[in-house]
């Protein structure tokens, strides 16, 4: 007998509720109080803020092992079950989960890079688009993430999902690279067609109203519209492959939520690092063909459940792995500008 969700969205909205208000607490304080100001985020600040993030999602899983303690026995669902090895699976479950999106998180990197570059937005600006970019990014993840939880109760979705991340990690592997081309992207030819954009940044506005009363789009406008539709491409991916690790929809929001919120502090910490881990996207890819293969093997192969301690210590390995080559055999030749 399949066990039921431990945390049915009927009986824990107001969990669901409680932690999306604080998530937009602490984004109101990142954004009203701590980065008021438009100032360059240096590498202590970057570090700091990573380091805070992170263990405020370290935190927030030994929370979530110590509520499921507590709650699990008191589900009438749950009688005659191991409540202290559910809450056991449910922390690392999430642990997993946080891992894998932070990795896959890595690729926004590249494109924060490259899209910042080709915009020509000053240091001192990025701050602001990342923020509004992933808060774009988590209402966008929250649909995601419902949708996911509607279609993964059928099988056949299960397999398309899987075959979908085993043939994207593929991809990953033996595929050249495309460069990435913002002038070329229909969503933004479509929006110069029908918005009115200045030639260059007006500081750091995204939207201005010029001498002739008309309202204009800045171009730091056009960048956020062009990192969003790059976020929604990630979650294409990064959404199926946490729910090939588990089928609760709390534990995949709570850990989708905690790897983007870190997101800006990672990128202005390894920004002008990244080049160096030239191996990392390998890693990734074989982490997608992993959770494709659990998706559509591993888990019927073990009983209808690969163990989710064997899932965390092999995508930590592998991505430990790539990191580890990346440094020990650096790519030959200095990064393109």
């Amino acid at each position: 007998m399949e066990t039921p969700l431990l945390f049915p969205f009927a009986d824990y909205w107001w969990f669901y509720g409680l932690f999306t208000l604080g998530v937009l607490v602490v984004l109101a304080l990142d954004l009203g109080v701590f980065h008021r100001e438009a100032h360059v985020v240096g590498f202590k600040e970057a570090l700091g803020w990573s380091v805070f993030w992170v263990g405020l999602a370290l935190l927030f899983g030994w929370g979530l092992h110590q509520f499921a303690l507590y709650r699990l026995p008191l589900d009438p669902r749950l009688a005659g079950l191991d409540h202290a090895a559910l809450a056991q699976q449910t922390g690392l479950e999430y642990l997993t989960g946080f891992v894998v999106e932070k990795s896959l998180a890595v690729d926004n990197i590249f494109v924060f890079i490259v899209v910042f570059t080709y915009f020509g937005v000053p240091a001192k600006y990025q701050h602001r688009v990342l923020f509004w970019g992933i808060l774009g990014a988590l209402l966008f993840r929250i649909l995601f993430i419902a949708l996911g939880s509607v279609l993964m109760q059928y099988e056949w979705i299960v397999w398309i999902f899987g075959a979908f991340l085993i043939l994207t990690g593929f991809k990953i592997l033996f595929a050249p690279e495309k460069p990435i081309e913002p002038e070329k992207n229909p969503v933004i030819r479509l929006l110069h067609r029908f918005v009115r954009v200045t030639p260059k940044l007006e500081g750091q506005a995204f939207f201005l109203r010029k001498a002739d009363g008309l309202i204009y789009a800045t171009p730091l406008f056009v960048c956020l519209v062009f990192l969003e539709l790059s976020d929604i491409i990630f979650a294409v991916d990064s959404v199926p492959a946490i729910f090939a690790l588990t089928r609760e929809p709390l534990i995949v929001f709570t850990s989708n939520v905690f790897a983007i919120l870190g997101l800006r502090a990672m990128f202005f910490l390894l920004a002008g690092v990244m080049h160096k881990f030239h191996y990392l996207k390998y890693g990734l890819g074989l982490v997608l063909v992993f959770v494709g293969l659990k998706m559509v093997w591993l888990n019927d192969a073990f009983g209808g459940k690969f163990p989710i301690s064997w899932s965390l210590g092999i995508i930590g390995a592998v991505i430990g792995a790539a990191v580890a080559a990346s440094l020990l055999f650096p790519a030959r030749g200095r990064p393109a500008a």
